[in-house]
């Protein structure tokens, strides 16, 4: 259990948006601890590559937890070369019954450029609804930008940018340093 005493890490907004073929995940740089910003050039989005078999990673949370789960992930996926549901679903399933992993504190967005999965530590894998999905402290703020730009004209990355520009706006723990990642298309 966190101590209440301690004020926490907060901050990230990562958004994954799916159009036109292609899917884009981008995550903001800032990292605070409590009202301060530690850094605001952290790369919370990463390219995976196992197998050959590219997909694209953005996680919110501990960074620590975040690279220990995509190490897994990473491990998932070289078992199951191009199955991005199976080893994200394997991923929560020992995330979820693991005692080890049960205690991080992260989640993550993860494309294969065919699909979007978000995977939590609570056993979810959730596939999107509406092609766009956003975690972290400023994601309802980018997921209701992306949404509300969906049927626009804009390109799947123009939607992600335009998103995080305005969580940023919002959301103190977000700033507009952004790692962008496009696959597929």
């Amino acid at each position: 259990m966190a101590d209440p005493n301690f004020p926490g890490w907060h901050g990230t907004t990562i958004i994954g948006v799916k159009k036109g073929g292609q899917v884009v995940i981008a995550g903001d740089g800032q990292v605070s601890l409590g009202q301060t910003v530690i850094k605001g050039t952290a790369r919370k989005v990463r390219r995976l590559s196992p197998g050959g078999h590219d997909v694209v990673a953005g996680f919110a949370g501990s960074t620590a937890d975040a690279f220990t789960l995509l190490e897994r992930l990473e491990a998932k996926l070289e078992a199951t070369p191009g199955q991005l549901q199976r080893a994200s679903v394997e991923l929560a399933k020992d995330w979820r019954t693991d005692k080890y992993l049960q205690k991080l504190e992260a989640m993550l967005i993860v494309s294969d450029g065919a699909h979007i999965y978000v995977i939590t530590g609570a056993g979810d894998v959730l596939e999107p609804e509406h092609d766009v999905t956003a975690i972290g402290s400023g994601g309802n703020y980018a997921l209701a930008a992306a949404r509300a730009l969906m049927d626009s004209d804009l390109s799947a990355e123009d939607i992600a940018r335009r998103a995080m520009a305005i969580a940023a706006d919002i959301c103190v723990y977000t700033n507009g340093n952004l790692t962008v990642e496009t696959i597929g298309g």
